[in-house]
């Protein structure tokens, strides 16, 4: 994988010393936590088959994940989908950035992020100077490692809820609506760990709040 230079999004005579990639881990299922990650290394770092998490298999980014615990510094962010569901998906985003940040910082007290690239295009309100890039996964290294240890990190959450829920096939899905998923909806209800403002999930609880007769 051949990433873009920082350069080419932060000019060459760039001032800042610690840049951190954030990425984040699901937006788009029906169930489960949102989950950030804020991540820095050394730009000159090489991390032989990084790419953004998405074009990985499963086994490669669980590969990635321990080589990536060893050769960066990062936080991660999380929250449930009671949050979601309060607070809408853009805030939970916000959230789990600043979440991630936080626990960066608690982790990693000698760093301080003077400029953070993040992928995605959201307005946000953080502490620290921001540049949002569209497709920043498959563009900026410190992004697509950040997406990993995001993605790993979610899927391995949803696989410990598949164990609490089996007939849902969380392990399988990871709360996305598959097939199985919308089955498994139609078949038991709604879980606990379900998004009830998502419409697919809105609508069956809905129907069970207010049967027809």
């Amino acid at each position: 994988m051949s990433f873009q230079s920082i350069e080419k999004h932060l000019g060459a005579d760039y001032p800042y010393k610690v840049i951190c990639g954030i990425d984040e881990a699901g937006r788009g299922p029906w169930a489960g936590p949102l989950v950030a990650c804020a991540l820095t290394m050394p730009l000159t770092t090489r991390v032989v088959g990084l790419d953004d998490s998405k074009k990985l298999t499963a086994a490669e980014r669980d590969k990635l994940f321990p080589i990536l615990e060893k050769k960066a510094q990062y936080g991660v962010g999380i929250v449930d989908s009671l949050y979601i569901d309060q607070y809408g998906l853009s805030k939970a985003v916000n959230q789990t950035f600043k979440l991630a940040l936080q626990d960066l910082q608690i982790k990693h007290p000698e760093l301080t992020p003077d400029f953070l690239l993040i992928d995605g295009r959201d307005k946000l309100a953080l502490p620290f100077p921001y540049k949002t890039i569209i497709d920043g996964d498959q563009k900026i290294k410190l992004i697509a490692a950040a997406s990993i240890i995001a993605k790993v990190t979610r899927d391995r959450m949803m696989q410990e809820e598949s164990k609490k829920y089996p007939e849902y096939g969380f392990h399988e899905h990871m709360g996305y609506g598959t097939k199985r998923h919308q089955e498994a909806l139609s078949k038991y209800g709604i879980s606990p760990i379900h998004r009830k403002s998502y419409a697919p999930v809105f609508a069956l609880f809905q129907s069970e709040l207010f049967p027809e007769d």
